[in-house]
């Protein structure tokens, strides 16, 4: 007589759409936070993918609401982070003036670009630059940078995921601060105008030493409709206005778009099983 197997529990016929709509609430911001920590898109992509399957092994655990649910899952990814990044940033303020900032400047590069590339390729080197700032900063003073400035996380929810103090996280924070502040407020024409590092003409370096990539003729816009980003990054109603202060400035960087194809590979794993 064949063997009946035992009927499948409530409890995991519900996880698969449990973490399926984890991913759906989710895998954007889990995305922007891993990418701003790693400089590095096809790496914040695997560690988006390993934060999930850590996830799936510990869905029992996580909170029931939306937003505790996605501290609770951000929580995994620092500890996951803390794990795979190296202690020491992988490039310090030294290196990125050397990167962009030690030629010339070249203005002709942008005024011989069609609009839809300009646009693109100065979103890229602002999201770039920026990201490499605090690329600058320790692991630990960089994931509070970014869930403060970027993510504008709570000082509460920010310590939360980090599993720190609120007095420890603060500290961090500050510190991060001032290294950011001190770096920009001498170069960046986004904190003042009159700075000598200005965006248009540092994109013919910037392809030069391969930090952002050229894109084919009729490449499309990725400024958002509707959303200026403008000269200084600044927004709408403030096209090309300078923010001037650091945690507007990282507030108003428009989140990094993240491969499409990494929730459908995400769903799929959860529809076979692998997560």
């Amino acid at each position: 007589m064949p063997a009946v197997s035992a009927p499948e529990s409530p409890e995991s016929s519900a996880a698969p759409a449990r973490l399926r709509e984890l991913v759906e609430h989710t895998w954007r911001r889990l995305y922007n936070l891993v990418f701003r920590m790693a400089l590095d898109r096809d790496r914040a992509a695997r560690y988006v993918e390993d934060a999930y399957a850590a996830a799936a092994a510990q869905l029992a655990d996580a909170p029931a609401d939306d937003r505790g649910a996605e501290l609770w899952l951000m929580k995994l990814t620092h500890k996951l982070l803390e794990e795979r990044l190296p202690r020491q940033p992988e490039v310090n303020f030294d290196i990125l003036d050397e990167t962009l900032r030690s030629e010339a400047t070249r203005t002709d590069v942008v005024r011989s670009l069609s609009d839809p590339q300009r646009d693109l390729l100065l979103w890229e080197l602002k999201q770039g630059c920026r990201t490499s700032v605090i690329n600058c900063l320790s692991p630990g003073e960089r994931a509070a940078f970014v869930a403060t400035h970027i993510l504008r996380m709570s000082d509460d929810d920010a310590a939360a995921t980090l599993d720190i103090t609120l007095s420890a996280f603060k500290v961090r924070l500050s510190r991060a601060r001032k290294k950011v502040g001190d770096y920009l407020a001498s170069r960046c024409e986004h904190v003042n105008p009159m700075n000598p590092c200005r965006c248009p003409a540092r994109v013919g370096t910037a392809l030069a030493k391969g930090f952002i990539k050229a894109v084919p003729s009729g490449g499309i816009s990725l400024r958002p409709a509707g959303v200026p980003y403008g000269r200084y990054g600044s927004g709408a109603d403030h096209d090309d206005v300078p923010l001037r202060d650091i945690s507007t400035i990282y507030a108003n960087l428009p989140e990094p778009d993240p491969p499409l194809a990494l929730r459908d590979r995400l769903m799929a794993r959860i529809d076979a099983g692998e997560l």
